[in-house]
């Protein structure tokens, strides 16, 4: 098996799956470089090994002086400023902020009323009257806290 770089080996790992692919273009670094990598993934997708040398044609002064699939590889000069990185992040951050959020995915507060305060008993005044719904909220199951041995949580007293 062949190894190919980075999108082309991709494609191979997911056409593995056998499962009907869509696969579209996008944007690249430069229109010769982008035109490499789908030359090769379009050969991946058609199980077809090409050749690296890319036949004389029309636009061959495009892939000049090396007319090869590959992508030369060595050092590569980064020409972008550091300004021009600040104003391309800026200008992101922007456009994030401006961007609705999706409205299946909603935050929000939750509604005051389903806050249940803690109730102190010895706290509370007997003489004064409490509605129902307050008693509802202070009722304690007979099975849901133990002590002694019927209690789950007693290890955790031991550690």
């Amino acid at each position: 098996m062949v190894i190919l770089p980075g999108h082309a080996e991709c494609v191979r790992f997911v056409k593995k799956f056998n499962l009907p692919l869509l696969v579209t273009g996008g944007g690249g670094y430069t229109k010769e470089n982008v035109a490499r990598c789908w030359t090769v993934e379009t050969g991946v997708l058609l199980d077809t090994d090409l050749p690296n040398e890319i036949p004389e044609n029309d636009y061959s002064k495009y892939f000049a002086p090396e007319n090869t699939l590959k992508i030369p590889s060595g050092y590569i000069e980064n020409l972008n400023t550091k300004s021009y990185i600040s104003t391309i992040k800026m200008q992101v951050l922007e456009n994030l902020r401006c961007i609705q959020h999706a409205p299946s995915v909603q935050m929000q507060e939750v509604p005051p009323d389903f806050y249940i305060p803690d109730f102190d008993e010895d706290e509370q005044n007997p003489d004064e009257r409490v509605d129902q719904h307050t008693q509802d909220k202070q009722i304690q199951r007979d099975d849901e806290y133990y002590e002694g041995d019927n209690d789950n949580d007693h290890t955790m007293d031991d550690v």
